[in-house]
């Protein structure tokens, strides 16, 4: 039981710093692109110090099958955060992370899509269900639409993450904390040609953001979530995950003033309930033995860190 705890007190720790990871963002003042490469650089430091000092790369377990599907899958990660957080400056930190939560759904449809992986009628009800959540959180309602171009970035990260879960996914015998290090170092050489480096000179303390971006979000998180996982049952995770985008909105609230209306925040607990009972049949379901995922899918219900 004083694991558990432990790991209650880990994960929940981990989700409140997720839900941070907005202000992070918008505070540091560079272009997405710029955000998530010195993400990944700093990132890359935190993760590759912790595992060498826990003697990770001994015994890593990769192939190179297994090294090329942890970089296919970083692919996909750092494509995925460029445009959550291009839709953070669409519309809105809440907004944008409510409809990443989406991620569950297209993991199904796409595991139906591209591995024949069977849909029951219950799962079809539940993402009528996240629809229509997805329909009033997004204000589309008669007469005008609001934030549109947030709503289709967050989906399209969304769509971007469920492919790094299907891919990493596959990939067994390796510490998490390694395919999440292959990941961060995969996304520097892609997103070195869209920087800027003469323009980030001038961030001043935007540099503290950035770092804490890479220490914090993809160092302390990530070595907090693992360590939870191993502690917690699925359903615990599952509901904990929640956590994330509750934090995200306050924070969103307390910082920059922005709130769901009225009519957006019915669909939030419509989304938010499919999610959790589409992840927990997900979880439930026989599968083959696998480790924990890349860096925003370390355990069957890990689908929520961004």
């Amino acid at each position: 039981m004083r694991n558990e705890t432990r790991g209650t007190v880990e994960l929940t720790l981990a989700m409140v710093l997720s839900g941070t990871l907005g202000v992070f963002v918008v505070e540091s003042g560079a272009s997405p692109f710029e955000v998530v490469f010195f993400r990944c650089l700093f990132g890359a430091a935190a993760l590759g110090l912790y595992s060498l000092v826990r003697g990770f790369f001994t015994g890593h377990g990769f192939t190179g099958r297994k090294l090329g599907l942890a970089a296919l899958g970083g692919v996909f990660i750092v494509f995925n955060w460029v445009l959550l957080f291009e839709a953070y400056e669409a519309g809105s930190i809440s907004l944008a992370t409510v409809v990443y939560h989406t991620q569950p759904f297209f993991l199904v449809l796409l595991g139906a899509a591209l591995f024949r992986e069977r849909i029951t009628a219950a799962k079809l009800g539940w993402l009528a269900v996240a629809f229509a959540g997805l329909v009033l959180v997004s204000g589309v309602r008669p007469g005008g639409t609001a934030s549109l171009a947030g709503l289709g970035l967050a989906l399209g990260a969304a769509v971007l993450y469920a492919l790094s879960t299907l891919v990493t996914k596959r990939i067994t015998g390796v510490r998490p904390h390694l395919i999440a290090l292959v990941q961060v170092l995969v996304g520097l050489p892609l997103l070195l040609p869209f920087v800027d480096l003469g323009a980030t000179s001038g961030l001043g303390a935007g540099w503290a953001w950035l770092a804490g971006l890479g220490l914090i979000h993809t160092g302390l998180m990530y070595v907090l979530m693992y360590a939870a996982y191993a502690k917690l049952p699925t359903s615990k995770i599952a509901v904990l995950a929640f956590a994330y985008p509750a934090v995200a909105m306050l924070v969103d609230w307390a910082v920059y003033g922005h709130h769901i209306g009225l009519v957006q925040a019915l669909g939030v607990p419509l989304i938010v309930l499919a999610g959790l009972r589409v992840t927990l049949a997900r979880a439930a379901a026989p599968a083959p033995r696998t480790v924990a995922r890349g860096p925003e899918a370390a355990s069957p219900a890990a689908t929520r860190a961004a």
